[in-house]
Order: C-alpha cells, then sequence, then structure tokens
C-alpha cells in the first residue's frame, strides 16, 4: 500500500474533527517561530488537506504543496491550495527551485523518509531553510501510549528499536486518531537525527514545545 493510499477515504474525517483548526495549534506556533516571514517561495512536503497553507500565505511565501493523497488534496484544492500529487521521495521539480521548505508530521507516515530529505534538499536552493516538526521519537511511537490529556507517555519495553511500519502496537494511541487508521513508522531518535545529517544539512535550531511537559512534537530549523 502506498502512503497516499492510506490516506484516501478520511479527507473528510481528517479536516473536520481530527485537525479542524490548524492555525490555532501549538503546531501552527511553533512553524511561525522557526520559519517566520518570507517572499520567496515555499514547497509543504506531505501538505495533505493543506490546513497550513493560508497561514504561510499571509506570511508572505509563495506556497506550493505537494502530497500523495488525491483525496487529501482534494480537500487542499477546494481551499484554493495551489499543490501537486506526487511522491515525497521523487519530486517533480527541478534543482534549487525554493526558497524554503517545510515538512510536517511526514516521518510516521512515508516509506521513505531518507528520500523525503534527500529530495527537499535537492530542490532548495543554497542556503535555504528546512523546518521539520514531527512526533517526539522518544515519547510517541510504537513503544509509547501517549495520553494527550494527561500529556503522559507511558512506555512499554521491547518497542522503541521497531524501524518498521506497525498498524497494531502498544503505540496506536488513540482509537479515534489517525494512527488506528493508517498505521506509522517509526525511526529512534539517532536514526531520525542522522537522516538529516546525512544530506548535510546544518542544524540550526532544535525546539521541544514546552505546551506539555512531555514533548508531543520535536522540530526543527535546518539550513541547506
Amino acid at each position: 500500500m502506498t502512503t497516499g493510499a492510506r490516506y484516501d477515504g478520511i479527507a473528510d474525517w481528517y479536516d473536520t474533527e481530527f485537525q479542524p483548526a490548524p492555525l490555532e495549534s501549538e503546531t501552527w506556533k511553533t512553524l511561525v517561530r522557526l520559519l517566520g516571514e518570507g517572499s520567496g517561495s515555499l514547497l509543504d512536503v506531505g501538505c495533505g488537506t493543506g490546513g497550513y497553507a493560508s497561514g504561510f500565505e499571509e506570511l508572505g511565501w509563495d506556497y506550493t504543496g505537494v502530497d500523495s493523497s488525491e483525496d487529501m488534496l482534494r480537500r487542499a484544492r477546494e481551499k484554493g491550495v495551489a499543490a501537486v500529487q506526487a511522491d515525497a521521495a521523487a519530486l517533480p521539480f527541478e534543482d534549487a527551485a525554493f526558497d524554503a521548505a517545510v515538512s510536517i508530521f511526514t516521518h510516521t507516515d512515508v516509506d521513505d523518509f531518507p528520500g523525503l530529505v534527500r529530495e527537499v534538499v535537492r530542490v532548495l536552493r543554497p542556503g535555504a531553510p528546512f523546518v521539520y516538526i514531527g512526533v517526539h521519537p522518544c515519547f510517541v511511537g510504537p513503544h509509547s501510549v501517549y495520553d494527550v490529556k494527561r500529556a503522559t507517555p507511558e512506555l512499554h519495553p521491547g518497542w522503541y528499536r521497531l524501524t518498521d511500519r506497525y498498524d497494531e502496537a502498544p503505540g496506536i494511541w488513540r482509537a479515534s486518531g489517525v494512527r488506528v487508521r493508517v498505521g506509522a513508522s517509526h525511526l529512534p531518535l539517532g536514526l531520525f537525527l542522522q537522516t538529516f545529517l546525512d544530506t548535510g544539512l546544518q542544524l540550526e535550531c532544535v525546539d521541544e514545545p514546552d505546551e506539555r511537559e512531555y514533548s508531543f512534537g520535536l522540530a526543527f530549523r535546518w539550513r541547506r
């Protein structure tokens, strides 16, 4: 099953129930801190339903989204979002085509995350920023039941080093959430960081959003 096929059929639920107000989220506040205002071209890899597009455009960016799910892109296009369907590991853009890039919660979805990062580096201009936000590999994954209300992870032995996709694990954490519908991939923290470093990206900023004691997310600003 491809990444896109996993999300086909749930786009309406995703937009109306799972993520109804993305620009009011902790994630958006983190994106604004790490990326900020701009006047150039911005690529959003794994844009989904395009929930952040209008916010980026208000910050001055010329926004382009890419996703592999036609159903998610249907919702994005209904909002007037400029987006194309493509595999994140084979982006349909020329080298050095963008002034900045973001990717949000994609390492748990794509089958080839190193390929995604390599492609982002390829299409970025030298010196361009790449902001990535994903679930925190230490606290969220197959090894951890993350109680969102208590904001406290419950860790389970034998799962943290798992690097394959999983559909069943202690960390399918919410029966009403997205993971129980599409499964997930997991990278332990060391492998996760090495994925970026292997491409030659330079790390500028690390952010553990502090809304919760045990951060649900982990964010970076890298530089091409």
